[in-house]
């Protein structure tokens, strides 16, 4: 009968037994408040964090489902929390090859960029970047609404070939426009875009450039970016994707930098810029990236960081300077 009323009294709070069940929750003592402390940093953990990964999967099963658990759901207000908590997306330089009409060519002048798949020039150029399939996955929440979906912003993106070499800027592709469109946002706030593993070449981490813009019609004046970032790729998923043909050159460029060491990344070595990645050489690569734009604050320069066209490397490799 003792064991029975003393089963009896035994109560819980948040999965966990009380340590003095007659008493008020807020009276269990230092040990269970501080072991309550711990419990609930590890779901704000989660909600700054894993809940962008989240997410993407409940939007786009097909593509990211993986990047969460499986049949993953949100509602509507724990999805617009979890961007919240994602922050504000790091100004970076556009670069000396945005091709944005701020630094020489302007391919958002020309008719065709906005398109899903960038791995063929359009207009009068031909060409196409060879390389690993990737699907890039961005996706932009509103911070001065809440952290809501930025629908109807256009995103501009652009990103160097598997030999490192620009398209408008470097050496042999000068006429060529590939790897470089632009896409609105749908109702989630993400764009999608069909291209290829990008190289690393030398002095910089490997990275896919973006700029965001009010809407499709603004994309024609640089200046009217509300965001200008980088997206920067897992060391483990370069490694394995420059072990391929065509990446030969990234192998010794990826060795000589560092994320911590990277003239973007090296402040807090990408922690809020470094995508998410699944897949296999096989069938290709998503890149996930949660991009919070926050309008009521002033954006940084957008144009380019300076730099020539690159000549004389091997295959037309910008120059270490390159961003």
């Amino acid at each position: 009968m003792v064991g029975k009323r003393k089963a009896s009294r035994i109560r819980t709070y948040e999965g966990r037994a009380l340590a003095r069940p007659e008493e008020d929750i807020v009276d269990q003592g230092l040990g269970f408040d501080v072991g309550t402390l711990v419990s609930r940093r590890r779901m704000l953990t989660f909600l700054g964090v894993g809940a962008a990964a989240a997410g993407l999967a409940a939007c786009t099963p097909g593509e990211v489902g993986s990047l969460g658990s499986s049949g993953t759901t949100t509602t509507a207000t724990a999805t617009a929390a979890a961007n919240a908590a994602v922050g504000e997306i790091p100004e970076e330089t556009a670069g000396p090859y945005p091709g944005d009409g701020s630094n020489g060519p302007d391919v958002l002048e020309q008719s065709g960029v906005v398109r899903s798949d960038i791995r063929s020039s359009f207009g009068g150029a031909t060409g196409t970047a060879e390389g690993v399939p990737m699907t890039l996955v961005l996706t932009v929440t509103d911070l001065a609404n809440g952290g809501t979906p930025f629908a109807g912003v256009a995103v501009y993106v652009w990103h160097c070939d598997r030999e490192g070499r620009y398209s408008l800027y470097s050496e042999g592709i000068t006429d060529q426009n590939y790897l470089r469109g632009v896409q609105v946002t749908d109702a989630t706030g993400t764009v999608r875009f069909t291209s290829i593993f990008p190289a690393c070449y030398s002095g910089r981490w490997p990275h896919i450039h973006f700029e965001v813009y009010p809407d499709q019609a603004s994309i024609t004046d640089s200046t009217a970016a509300i965001a200008t970032s980088q997206v920067a790729l897992p060391q483990g998923v370069c490694a394995t994707v420059y072990a391929e043909q065509g990446y030969e050159a990234s192998v010794t460029n990826l060795a000589q930098v560092s994320l911590s060491s990277d003239n973007v990344f090296g402040d807090d070595s990408g922690a809020s810029q470094l995508a998410t990645v699944t897949g296999d050489v096989t069938s290709g690569y998503t890149v996930a990236l949660a991009v919070g734009v926050d309008t009521t604050t002033t954006p940084g320069s957008s144009g380019a960081s300076g730099g020539q066209p690159p000549s004389g490397a091997p295959g037309g490799q910008p120059p270490a300077t390159a961003s």
